[in-house]
This record gives structure tokens, sequence and C-alpha cells, in this order.
């Protein structure tokens, strides 16, 4: 094998190796990827957003979506051609080759991680003020990692277990109860909208867009304007690619994982627009914008504070649905890629009575909770938008790589205008990139680069005489 070999295009069922179960169908695909898409984003980035491009949010909200649409359309048409998991990283490898596989798998374990670790450590800050609001006070030391003067954030780490505990159960039954949480995180929002909207005032609307359009950089490394407040809103759109990593677990993956992926994002880009849209009508966005959380600080303010206490206890409860659906893609990711031969074989094994890939879980969960447990993670989290960026640039340029390549090959769903559409959602995250702070690059370029040193080192191993 070398570095630009591809692999071929086939049925995970003609895959030497362990196989996973199929036990999903299109409703548990459009959950898992509203599960994913509707979290801290929506809750707390509004209100980043908001600081950053005023109400000219809404736009940013549009641009975001806009290109992680298309983005989309374009996972849609691979999944129902390839109905093997591991989403972009299989993809690249089928069109592009091994090397540029390796690279995009790199990239989306650096988003997958970070964003498991960093929704776990948004859930202990709340889990912590629920506790001590009901007289249970943890000990600081265990509420913070040791460079914020603890010694382990406990609770971060035990809800990332917890969750790994579920999936080991079984994809059906984490999907199951995901389902269910992901029904109270919607309602949440609709509530919020309701609540809200009798409220709209349209001079909170003015001036429009008083930061500009592109992208400004502050000399504290703060990016303003649209285009700045759009590289940080799109942490809040993404996790529609987790669908694609459960393709070998679904029953009819050439219809449904299109559904999944699209309905999902579909769903998730309406309640967004209209959330944003309410929440700027009903308080001017200088008033939340600087707030931890945006949403409930508007109920509050317009007189429903036992509602306002409901939508952050959904927020609690409903959090975890993020990290199951990030740590489900994530682990399937690390399947693959050992089950390729790119990473080791131990991390490839299906737990035979459960039908699911325990092991590679188990070890996921350990890593992330590292992460969550002991390192500060800050602006460092804006590092999972620059891999899942690259990785859907991937996604775009491998959809043109096989139309060129495999132009009569069977597609149950067609990307429309698709030299069009492929072409913008690469421009449009090669622009988002570099609308990111310059830190946040500099970071990802260096995590790039210890992941073609693994690979190098591994590839060596490979190509060593017996």
């Amino acid at each position: 094998m070398g570095i630009w070999t591809r692999k071929p295009i086939g049925s995970p069922d003609s895959h030497e190796g362990p196989r996973l179960r199929r036990t999903l169908g299109p409703v548990h695909l459009i959950a898992l990827g509203v599960g994913a898409i509707v979290g801290t984003g929506i809750y707390t980035l509004i209100g980043v957003g908001a600081d950053r491009a005023g109400p000219a949010v809404l736009i940013s909200f549009g641009i975001a979506g806009l290109v992680c649409a298309c983005v989309a359309l374009c996972y849609g048409e691979l999944a129902s051609m390839m109905h093997a998991s591991g989403g972009a990283y299989t993809y690249s490898y089928s069109a592009l080759g091994e090397l540029p596989a390796w690279v995009i798998g790199w990239a989306l374990i650096l988003e997958y991680s970070v964003v498991c670790a960093a929704v776990a450590v948004g859930w202990s800050g709340y889990a912590d003020s629920f506790l001590t609001s009901v007289g249970v006070n943890l000990p600081p030391q265990l509420t913070a990692g040791p460079s914020e003067g603890g010694i382990i954030n406990l609770p971060a780490v035990l809800i990332l277990f917890a969750v790994a505990g579920l999936l080991c159960l079984g994809t059906r039954e984490s999907a199951a109860v995901n389902s269910a949480l992901v029904g109270l995180k919607i309602a949440a929002l609709v509530l919020f909208i309701a609540l809200a909207l009798p409220a709209f005032n349209p001079a909170h609307f003015e001036p429009f867009m008083p930061h500009g359009f592109s992208p400004v950089t502050d000399a504290n490394g703060v990016t303003y304007g649209v285009m700045g407040a759009a590289a940080i809103i799109f942490f809040a759109f993404y996790g529609f690619d987790a669908v694609a990593t459960a393709a070998e677990e679904t029953k009819n993956p050439a219809r449904d994982l299109a559904i999944g992926i699209i309905g999902s994002m579909a769903i998730c880009t309406f309640i967004y627009i209209a959330v944003a849209l309410a929440a700027i009508g009903a308080m001017p966005p200088g008033d939340f914008a600087k707030s931890d959380e945006p949403l409930a600080l508007i109920i509050r303010t317009l007189g429903h504070p036992e509602l306002s206490a409901a939508i952050a206890g959904v927020a609690v409860i409903a959090l975890p649905t993020v990290i199951l659906a990030f740590l489900f893609g994530q682990s399937r990711i690390f399947f693959v890629m050992a089950r390729d031969g790119l990473l080791p074989r131990r991390l490839g094994s299906i737990n035979e009575k459960r039908g699911a890939p325990v092991f590679v879980v188990v070890v996921t969960a350990a890593l992330v909770s590292i992460l969550a447990g002991l390192l500060p993670l800050g602006d460092i989290a804006a590092l999972a938008n620059a891999g899942t960026l690259a990785a859907f640039a991937a996604v775009g340029a491998s959809l043109l790589a096989l139309r060129r390549r495999e132009p009569d090959r069977p597609r149950p769903f067609r990307t429309p205008l698709a030299w069009v559409v492929a072409p913008f959602a690469i421009i449009g995250c090669i622009y988002l990139f570099i609308s990111l702070p310059p830190a946040t690059q500099i970071r990802f370029f260096i995590w790039m680069a210890i992941g073609l040193a693994v690979y190098g080192a591994r590839y060596a191993m490979r190509k060593k005489p017996a």
C-alpha cells in the first residue's frame, strides 16, 4: 500500500474484519444529527456571535448554515454510495488516497475529542451549580483541573464515562435514549421562541452591522465582523457529520443516511435562525452578548423566571446527547482506521454480545476524559472548528474526484448542481478557516504536523522488511 493508494468502494459486508450490526432507521439518524448539532452552540454562542457581529449575527448564522448545507449535500451523495463507517475519513480514502485519508482522520480526531471534552466541561459547570442549589457542595479541587487550582474536573470525567457506558450497551439502546433527550431540547427552544416573539422590537436591529462584514482581529486576538462571528458560530452547526459515521449500523444506508444528514441540518438551521431572530427582537444584543446563558437571561428579563429555570434545566439534562453523538463518531473513526491498519488492530474489535466496538469506546472515553479532567480548554475549543473545516473541505473535494473518476457508479442520492455546490463548500470552508483567530490556525497546523510525523513513523514500520 502506497500513500496515494485508494481504498475500493464497496459494502462493509465485503470487507475483511469485524462488522457492526444494522439497527438504525431514519428517525434514529435524524435524532443523532440533531443531538450533535443542538448543544452548547445555540445555548451560548448566540451571545458570542451577537457580541462580534451585532444584529448581523443573523447573517453569520445564515452564512455558516449555507456552507454547512452545501457540505451536507456532498455528504448525502457520498454516504449513499459508501456504506462503511468513518465519514470524511472513508470518503477521502476512496477518492483521494491513504495519506489524505490519514490527514482527515487526524483532523476528525481533533474535532471530536475537543468537542466531547468542551461539552463535558461545560456540563460540569451546570451540574455543579445545580448540585449547589440543592445543598450538595463538591470540593473545588474536584470541579477544576490543576491549571485552575483544582485536582481534577470529576463531573466532566463522570459524564464522559456515563455516556460511554450507554454506548457500550448497544447502538440501538443508546439511540433510543438520545432520541428522547433530543425531543426535550427541541421543545425547550420552541418554548423560548414562543415566549420571546411577543416582545419583538425592530429597534433592537439598529445599527445592524456595527463591526462590518469582513473579519477584523483586535489587539486581544478577538475577531469581529460578520465573518468573524460566522467562523465561531460554525461550531453550533456541525455535528451532522456524525451521522455518516453510523453507515455500517444503518438498516438502509443508501436511502436513510442522506435523510439523516440533510434532514438534521435543515431542522437545525431553521431553529437556529428562528431563535436568533426571537432573541434579538426581545433584547438588544449588547444586553445578552456577554452572558454565559443568554437564552435563560432573556426569558428571566421578560418576567418568566420559572420557565427560564426550566429551559436551563433542559439544557443540563440534554447536553450529554452532544457528547453521545461525538463520542459515537470518534469511536467509529478509530474503529475503521484500525480495521484499515492505520491504527492498532485491537481498536477494531467488536463485542459479540453487544454488537458494538466496546473496547474502542472505552479507550476513546479515557483519552477524552484526560482533556476534560485535567486541561483548561478555553479558546482552544476553537481548534474543533479548524479540524472540522478541513474535513468538510475534503468531503467536497472527494465528491468532485469521484464524479470525475467514476461518473457511472450508482448514486442513490445525487447532490444537485454538484459542480457548484461542492466548490462553494470548499471555498466557504477555506474562508471560514481564514476567519478563525490566528492563534487557532497555528495550533491546528502544529497538530497536523504531529499527525504527519505519526503517519510517517507507522508507514516506515509497515515498509520495514520482516
